[in-house]
Order: structure tokens, then sequence, then C-alpha cells
């Protein structure tokens, strides 16, 4: 089988399994976002999360996480709900937080692709993440002609726009490659920049995780301080602000991923239904949600500090 009916087949099987887009990328070094990495660590934008410290080299070089690696193999699943959850009545979750984690959705239709590749296409050896493992996604995503960076630092398809997820599998298999996006279509707007209520974007394309609503709400293990509790808002788990006010974002269509669907009861809930909420309830409600990743304790914090603040 040629390279380009084998690229072709995997590409719709992709498709097929969901995914929104897909493309192909040589693996090699990402040598041009090495200074912008090390920037990033040196100024501690990290906060709290010291792990983006390990694996330097690997975030640049995904061979040396996946030995024999040749191609990547990116692909975007929309996650922009048919529905807002209410933002007068209750209080608020990043949207890629309504339906089930995303890490596991996208993970099972990767590993479904990668069964695909070796059953029908050649024997296969790789891996799959999302968002699982020190792999630079966004830069892989460009590279694989699927988007270009904002200056929010997230990728942007021009059809999809920003809330999509990305997910990759590096395998061992030559590919027809697509051609890098080269252009951004951003201009002089500065939407996002302008939007941030915490000043979390030190410049374009930088953002201080520190002052991240999303970071403080999710990975900041303490409490948010003070003098950023009243930028929350009604927000008590990430936030979509940057994303929101993107021109790119206006006319979207909403996925139609069934895991991504919200419970009904999340649908209805409210500020009392938020602040009386019990760790049973937590759980019931969301055992299979990203919002694990906070927990309990610092989800009824959030809250708290929300409730603090007259808004």
């Amino acid at each position: 089988m040629d390279i380009a009916r084998r690229s072709e087949l995997i590409r719709n099987k992709a498709l097929s399994l969901g995914f929104s887009a897909c493309g192909f990328a040589n693996v090699e070094k990402l040598v041009e976002q090495e200074q912008g990495l090390r920037d990033y660590l040196e100024n501690n934008y990290y906060g709290e999360m010291t792990y983006m410290a390990n694996h330097f080299d690997k975030r640049l070089d995904p061979s040396l996480l996946v030995p024999g690696a040749k191609s990547a193999i990116v692909v975007l699943l929309n996650y922009f709900p048919k529905k807002v959850l209410s933002n007068e009545t209750g209080l608020m979750l990043s949207k890629y937080a309504y339906g089930e984690d995303y890490h596991e959705v996208v993970k099972g239709k990767l590993a479904k692709l990668f069964d695909f590749i070796g059953a029908e296409i050649a024997p296969v050896q790789g891996r799959y993440f999302c968002d699982s493992a020190p792999v630079l996604e966004r830069a892989w995503a460009v590279k694989a002609g699927l988007g270009w960076i904002g200056k929010n630092g997230l990728l942007i398809n021009p059809k999809f726009g920003s809330f999509v997820f990305i997910g990759e599998l590096f395998v061992d298999t030559e590919l027809e490659y697509d051609q890098p996006y080269d252009k951004e279509h951003c201009g002089n707007c500065t939407r996002c920049l302008n939007s941030c209520p915490s000043s979390a974007f030190v410049a374009p394309y930088r953002l201080d995780a520190r002052k991240c609503i999303s970071y403080l709400t999710i990975e900041l293990k303490g409490e948010v301080p003070e003098k950023l509790k009243p930028a929350l808002k009604n927000r008590i788990f990430g936030c979509d602000i940057c994303q929101d006010v993107c021109p790119w974002n206006q006319k979207l269509s909403p996925h139609d991923v069934h895991e991504f669907a919200p419970k009904q009861e999340l649908l209805e809930f409210t500020s009392s239904d938020w602040e009386n909420i019990t760790h049973e309830g937590f759980t019931a409600l969301f055992s299979k949600s990203a919002l694990k990743r906070a927990g309990y304790s610092k989800l009824k914090q959030n809250i708290a500090s929300v409730m603090s603040v007259d808004n």
C-alpha cells in the first residue's frame, strides 16, 4: 500500500470515529518552540504546575518519548456545546467540563484508530496522548495543518474555532504529511488579551498561569488570593472568557459527541445547589468528569471564594 493511500485511509477512519479534523506531520525536533518554552519556564509562568519543568527535551522531540516514531497523527474534537450553562441562576464551569472527561473520550477514539492501523494498514508501534504527556500539542496541530496559534496561546481552527480538544498518535509508519499552517488570521485583534479579568496575559501569546482563572480554580492547591477573587465573577471551574470573545468562535456549530452532553441535573443547577452540594452528590454527578482533577474540596473552596465577593 502506497503512502498516499495509507494516509487517506487513516484520515477517513479518524473522521468516521467522530474526530472533527485530522492531519499528519513528520516527527522531528520542534526547534522553533525551544526558546519560547525556555522563557516560559525561566519566568515561572507555570506556577505550582511543577511537572511543566520536567522532560524539557521530550517536549521538543517526541522521538525521545516514543522511540522509533516517524509520524504524528493529530486530531481535533469539537466540544462547543449546544447550550451554555446559565450564568444568571447558577455558577459557571468551563465548557470542556460539561460532559465526560475529555482525556478518556479522545484517547478512547485514538485507541480505535491505532487498532485500525495495525489491523488494516500495516503492523504498527506507537503511543497516543491527549493532554496526558509532555507533548507540545498545539505546535503539532499547527505542524499538521490544523490551525494557527491565537494571541491567547490557543489553537484556532478556521472551521471549529478554539473549542477543540487535541489528540495525537505517534507511530513508526511514514505518511503523506500536510503542509504546516503558516498563516495567522488574528490581525490586529486583541479581544482575548483585553478581556481577561485577571490580566493574565503578559504579552500576545504569553500567559502567566499564576493569574489565569483556569489555573486558580483547578491547579492551584491553596485558596485563590484575595486580590484575584473578584476576577472569578461566578466561575468555579476553569474559564472561557478569552475564547468566548474571539471572532472565530462566534458562529460555531455545536458538537455531536454524546459523551460531552451535560446531565440534565447539571443544566438545572442553581447557585444554591452548588453551595449545598455534598461529597456524595459531587461524586455522583462528576465521577466521569474532568472536575475530578480539582476535586470536591477545591470546588467547594472556589464556590466560597466566589460567594465571598459582591459581584
